[in-house]
C-alpha cells in the first residue's frame, strides 16, 4: 500500500507543518470481510456551510474562507457537482461494477470483491471545468452553474487502481479508450441517459511516481464515500477535470473509440459558437489548466492602509507538474510579491499559500498568479467560450482601502 510522502516545502513553517500533518491520518483499507456500510449515509445535502446553486440537481460550493483551513478538504467543505435531478441512494451489498468491451475476461465485481483487490491511495485535487465560470460573464454571459472560485477540493482517495482492474480483465491490443458509465440518469430534450465519459487507455494505465492514472475510489479522506460524492464507488482521475471522475460507477467499457456519451461527445468542450460543426470539431476537455485564486480577503472587503494578509490556493496544470511560485500584486500588476507556500507540493494537488502585501488609498484590487515547475505562468486573460469552461485568468479581488 502506497503512503503519501508528507515532506513539506522548505519555506513551510513548523506551525503549518504540524497543523497539516495532524489532519492527514489515514484510516486504512477495509478487507472484503469488513465491508459493512451498505448505504451512503454521510451526505452533504442540506449542509448550510455550502453555497447551494441548485438543489435538483444538487450543485454547491463552500465559502472561500472554508477552503483555507486544511490542505485536505473536509467533506463538509467539498464542492458537490451533480447532473441528474436525484442523488442516487444505492445499496452497496447489491451493487455491481462490470468490466466489458475489448477485454479477454469480462468481469462483474461486488463491493466486497473490489475491497479484496490490491489497494492504493492518491491525494488529488478535483475541480469542476466550470470553476470560476461567472467571471466569463464580464465579457459575455454564459449559461450553466454560476460557479465562483470554490468548485475545487483536495482529498485523499483510496481504492483499486484502474490499471489493476484492466490487468485482471485482459485488455485487447486494439483498445485505446476506457469508458465510464454512471447510475446517475439525466433527462434532456425528452431523452433519458446515464452520465458518463472516457479517458485514453494510456492515462488509465499510467503511474506517475506512484499515483495511479485513475482509481476506482471506495473512500474519501479515510471514510466511505458519501452519497453526494459517489457512494459506493466512483472513478478519480488525477489531473483531469471533475467530469471525468464519474460518480456512482456501474460500468467500465474498454473500446477503440472515445465514449459516445453526451457528456464527452458534446458537453465538456471549448466552443465559441452554438453549432453542430463547432461541437464536432472541438475535442473533449481532459486536463485542467494552471489556476490560482484569492480566498481571503473576500471581494469588496474594506481594508486599512498598511500590510494585509492575503491567502488562497493554486493548482498546477493536470500534466504532472507542480506549483513553483505564487505572486500577489496590490498595484494592478505593476509589481509582484512572492507568497509563502503553506502546504505540501505535489503533482495533481493544489497548494495553499499566504502573503503579506502593502495596500493604500490607491489600491483597487488584489491579484494573484501562479507559475508551475516548467515555468508556465498563469495567463493574465483567457479567451471567452460559450460554456464558461477552464477560466484561469489572473484572479482579481476588488477591495477598498481606508487610511
Amino acid at each position: 500500500m502506497r503512503r503519501i510522502d508528507k515532506r513539506l516545502p522548505g519555506d513551510c513553517t513548523r506551525r503549518d507543518a504540524l497543523q497539516l500533518i495532524g489532519g492527514m491520518a489515514f484510516a486504512g483499507f477495509l478487507g472484503n470481510d469488513s465491508w459493512s456500510q451498505t448505504k451512503g449515509i454521510a451526505t452533504t445535502q442540506g449542509d448550510k456551510r455550502l453555497i447551494v446553486h441548485s438543489a435538483s440537481p444538487h450543485n454547491a460550493e463552500p465559502a472561500l474562507g472554508d477552503l483555507m483551513g486544511n490542505w485536505i478538504t473536509p467533506l463538509e467543505s467539498f464542492f458537490v457537482r451533480s447532473h441528474g435531478r436525484e442523488t442516487p441512494e444505492l445499496d452497496a451489498a447489491a451493487f455491481r461494477v462490470s468490466v466489458e468491451g475489448l477485454v479477454d475476461r469480462p468481469l462483474e465485481l461486488s463491493m466486497s470483491d473490489l475491497a479484496a483487490l490490491p489497494q492504493a491511495e492518491a491525494v488529488a485535487t478535483l475541480t469542476c471545468a466550470g470553476n470560476r465560470r461567472r467571471e466569463h460573464n464580464a465579457v459575455r454571459a454564459v449559461s450553466g452553474v454560476q460557479w465562483r472560485e470554490g468548485a475545487i477540493g483536495n482529498a485523499r482517495w483510496s481504492g483499486v487502481p484502474l490499471a489493476e482492474m484492466l490487468k485482471r480483465a485482459g485488455v485487447k491490443s486494439s483498445a485505446k479508450h476506457v469508458w465510464f458509465e454512471s447510475v446517475d440518469q439525466i433527462e434532456d430534450h425528452g431523452q433519458t441517459f446515464p452520465f458518463g465519459g472516457s479517458i485514453p487507455l494510456e492515462k488509465a494505465l499510467a503511474d506517475h511516481n506512484g499515483t495511479p492514472g485513475a482509481l476506482l475510489a471506495l473512500r474519501m479522506n479515510g471514510k466511505a464515500l458519501s452519497s453526494d460524492h459517489g457512494f459506493p464507488v466512483r472513478t478519480v482521475v488525477p489531473g483531469y477535470i471533475g467530469a471525468r471522475s464519474v460518480k456512482w460507477l456501474r460500468r467500465i467499457v474498454v473500446s477503440d473509440q472515445p465514449s459516445p456519451n453526451h457528456f464527452l461527445a458534446d458537453v465538456y468542450k471549448l466552443v465559441t459558437e452554438d453549432t453542430k460543426l463547432a461541437q464536432v470539431e472541438a475535442g473533449p476537455i481532459y486536463t485542467f489548466p494552471i489556476n490560482a485564486a484569492i480566498c481571503e480577503p473576500v471581494a469588496a472587503a474594506s481594508l486599512k492602509t498598511g500590510r494585509q494578509r492575503v491567502r488562497g490556493y493554486a493548482l498546477p496544470p493536470g500534466n504532472g507538474t507542480t506549483i513553483s511560485r505564487i505572486e500577489v500584486s496590490s498595484d494592478s500588476g505593476a509589481s509582484w510579491q512572492t507568497a509563502e507556500i503553506l502546504s505540501p507540493v505535489a503533482p495533481y494537488c493544489w497548494v495553499l499559500w499566504e502573503a503579506a502585501v502593502s495596500v493604500d488609498a490607491v489600491t483597487r484590487d488584489l491579484i494573484v498568479r501562479a507559475t508551475d515547475s516548467t515555468g508556465l505562468i498563469q495567463p493574465e486573460v483567457v479567451p471567452w467560450n460559450m460554456k464558461g469552461y477552464l477560466y484561469n485568468a489572473w484572479h482579481r479581488v476588488p477591495v477598498s482601502v481606508a487610511s
